[in-house]
């Protein structure tokens, strides 16, 4: 069970002590104003020691950045809920009083990025919302209404209705953020107006199994139920973050989004209300030592392509299974989990080159971007067992196999003790050893027996719907 959970909205009306529970019940509407602030000139805040990781005048930064922070109210009717991909990483509200139709209210946060009055915070404070309010630092309320939701970086932006030349916040880049740096999170805590706190960065790159796009800044700064979309500034009132996950389990353990992330999806939530993303058409999986040993590489980097999907865009470049993508364009991919997002940044269309290595040559290949879709799955369907032909290879690997139907093999039992066991499971369809593919128990035993000696085995095995490879020491 993931212990990680976004952190959503706080009860308003009382206030409770517990995880992620919205608040219930009905709101008063929110008045207007007539008046709207004087314009504010961007933040720029400097460290009263100086340099990155220096510890800023926190009262001179509060004071500058405060009046473009915002605090968020989001009522809607009561739900079943209908299944967001962010379920299973924070809860959702506590129902307020029994009756089929009621009220419940999510508390956020958010910031104010353009003087037209344009606000972000998390997709999930204002999810399902029939009615948004925004309360400003000077007490003054405002209908919102959503102007553009996406839910894979659960991200949203308000169009603040009836405001003009609002005070804006400065969206500075996260990429030069540095482990140690001072960080400050403003937001409305469990429902208690603008709070101040102050931290250090963490780590970077994070993933919590939120998405593909994860990649998280950890911060000890805190950041409580109520904070979901509150900016989270640095040390010259730059917003580097925007504050969206606690681990309730532990104190000082927050998580926010990259503002760099931000910056390539905003232009196109203020103006089409949705995120267009480019699409490669494999299926990758991270490399480690083991993996990155049997395939010839120097070192566990870049992303593993498991599988091409036939007829997408990498199969029509060329890319093959086994490929170890190592840069697109300029950017390299340190990590599996940045394939997506660099990949996502272009536009479909785009054409793009990538860098990759394949049987220890590097390859550059180009490739035409399609469009992703918001339902990326695919129906390929799940191999079925053929009859049992009590096969076991090789016993240095420990395993039990028979044929598959349709080619391949099929994992029946993994021997305790063995090479094998905790890399492979019942039910795995080994389908190419060394790069090499296997159709039969036999051809398997004999590609093993082929394999060189006090070297890793490369297997690709498909698990369901999946494909992966894994390397195997025999002994």
């Amino acid at each position: 069970m993931n212990s990680f959970v976004r952190d959503h909205a706080s009860k308003a009306i009382p206030l409770l002590i517990g995880v992620l529970a919205i608040g219930a019940g009905c709101h008063s509407t929110p008045s207007t104003a007539s008046a709207a602030p004087s314009p504010t000139a961007p933040v720029a805040v400097t460290s009263s020691v100086g340099g990155n990781g220096a510890a800023p005048d926190v009262a001179a930064l509060v004071a500058k950045v405060k009046p473009s922070v915002v605090n968020i109210t989001a009522e809607h009717e009561a739900k079943a809920s209908e299944g967001s991909p962010f379920e299973f990483f924070f809860r959702r509200g506590v129902p307020s009083d029994s009756g089929p139709a009621r009220k419940q209210r999510a508390l956020g946060s958010g910031f104010i990025v353009d003087a037209q009055g344009h606000v972000v915070t998390n997709a999930h404070v204002v999810e399902g919302a029939d009615t948004v309010r925004v309360k400003l630092a000077d007490e003054r309320e405002f209908k919102a209404k959503v102007r553009g939701r996406d839910t894979r970086l659960d991200l949203a932006v308000l169009e603040i209705e009836g405001a003009k030349d609002l005070p804006a916040v400065t969206l500075g880049p996260s990429e030069p953020l540095q482990v140690g740096e001072y960080v400050v999170a403003i937001g409305n805590p469990f429902g208690l107006g603008h709070t101040v706190t102050m931290g250090i960065v963490s780590a970077k790159g994070r993933a919590l199994g939120a998405g593909p796009y994860d990649d998280f800044i950890q911060t000890d700064a805190s950041i409580n139920p109520g904070n979901s979309g509150g900016p989270l500034f640095d040390a010259r009132g730059q917003v580097v973050g925007i504050n969206t996950a606690i681990n309730p389990a532990g104190q000082g353990i927050g998580f926010a989004i990259p503002s760099d992330a931000l910056r390539d999806v905003l232009p196109q939530l203020i103006a089409d209300g949705h995120v267009k993303r480019g699409r490669l058409g494999v299926h990758i999986q991270a490399l480690d030592e083991p993996l990155a040993k049997a395939m010839g590489l120097g070192s566990a980097r870049g992303a593993l392509a498991a599988d091409v999907e036939k007829g997408g865009p990498a199969e029509a470049a060329g890319v093959k299974s086994g490929d170890v993508i190592l840069a697109v364009d300029n950017t390299e991919v340190h990590r599996a989990q940045d394939l997506p997002r660099i990949v996502a940044s272009h536009a479909p269309g785009s054409k793009v080159k990538l860098k990759l290595v394949r049987g220890g040559e590097e390859k550059t290949v180009g490739v035409t971007l399609d469009s992703l879709k918001e339902d990326n799955s695919n129906d390929e369907s799940e191999g079925r067992e053929g009859p049992s032909s009590g096969v076991s290879p090789r016993g240095a690997l420990g395993l039990q196999v028979q044929d598959a139907e349709g080619g391949g093999v099929v994992v029946r039992r993994v021997m305790p003790g063995s090479p094998a066991e905790g890399v492979l499971v019942p039910g795995d369809v080994i389908v190419e050893v060394n790069r090499e593919a296997v159709r039969t128990t036999s051809d398997l035993g004999n590609k093993v027996k082929a394999a060189p000696a006090k070297k890793p085995i490369l297997l690709l095995v498909k698990q369901g719907r999946s494909t992966r490879y894994v390397a195997i020491e025999p002994k």
